[in-house]
């Protein structure tokens, strides 16, 4: 379970930083390649991983009558997504036809969903740039998920922009893109990756006044930890 301090921690910082801190700890590929907000000014996007998979569809078992199913593990998922999570669609990579479309996406931000990721494409993707619910695809996809995907399991292990996710996973999107952060490690992560923010804008300030990173970043002079201690009580961070 997310802790309300670990989620407001990880609101907080950025997820190169956050690629950073799980680099030191062996993890090299926990951000989700090729996918971009729909609205990169929202703020940034927190909560536990629910996932939706596609697969292949194949024709006589994907007409638009399937729809009507209450049971239909695109619509239930809708459904079932817990408040505060985040919706994480497995589309294989193939943003030839939508994972959903305004109206799913309008229903999720409604029942509380923290935002939704998917490796493939959003129909009425000017619509959803609208809502108030972070929302992160490939590109826009007019076609609906029937005419080339099947929505087989929910709450499974899932593959979205080569990288696993799983179940209950932290994902962090902001207007670079979607982190995913093993659920055994977000306590300390998010820990550890405010200090490197405090730090990164302690530097930022630095060069900004005309200082040379050779010695700062990182932090290789003797002179620039005190400093940054002396900075940090300054400005109460």
């Amino acid at each position: 379970m997310l802790k309300p301090a670990t989620r407001d921690a990880l609101k907080t910082v950025s997820t190169p930083t956050l690629c950073t801190a799980l680099f030191k700890r062996g993890l090299r590929n926990q951000f989700i390649q090729d996918v971009r907000p729909l609205n990169p000014g929202l703020p940034t996007m927190v909560g536990e991983a629910y996932t939706l998979r596609y697969i292949p569809a194949r024709e006589d078992r994907n007409p638009i009558s399937v729809f009507q199913n209450r049971a239909h593990p695109q619509r239930k998922a809708v459904e079932e997504c817990p408040p505060g999570a985040v919706m994480v669609i497995d589309s294989r990579k193939d943003a030839r036809a939508a994972s959903a479309g305004s109206i799913l996406v309008t229903r999720l931000m409604v029942r509380g969903v923290a935002g939704i990721v998917t490796d493939g494409g959003f129909r009425d993707s000017p619509e959803i740039a609208r809502l108030a619910i972070p929302a992160y695809h490939n590109r826009p996809s007019a076609p609906t998920n029937l005419t080339l995907h099947e929505a087989i399991e929910i709450d499974g292990p899932i593959g979205c922009g080569d990288v696993a996710v799983f179940p209950g996973d932290v994902i962090v999107g902001d207007g670079e893109g979607v982190v995913v952060v093993p659920a055994g490690i977000a306590d300390e992560l998010a820990a550890e990756a405010v200090e490197m923010t405090a730090f990164e804008d302690f530097v930022t300030e630095r060069v900004l006044d005309g200082r040379s990173i050779l010695g700062l970043y990182p932090a290789t002079d003797p002179a620039t930890k005190p400093a940054f201690e002396a900075w940090r009580n300054e400005k109460g961070r």
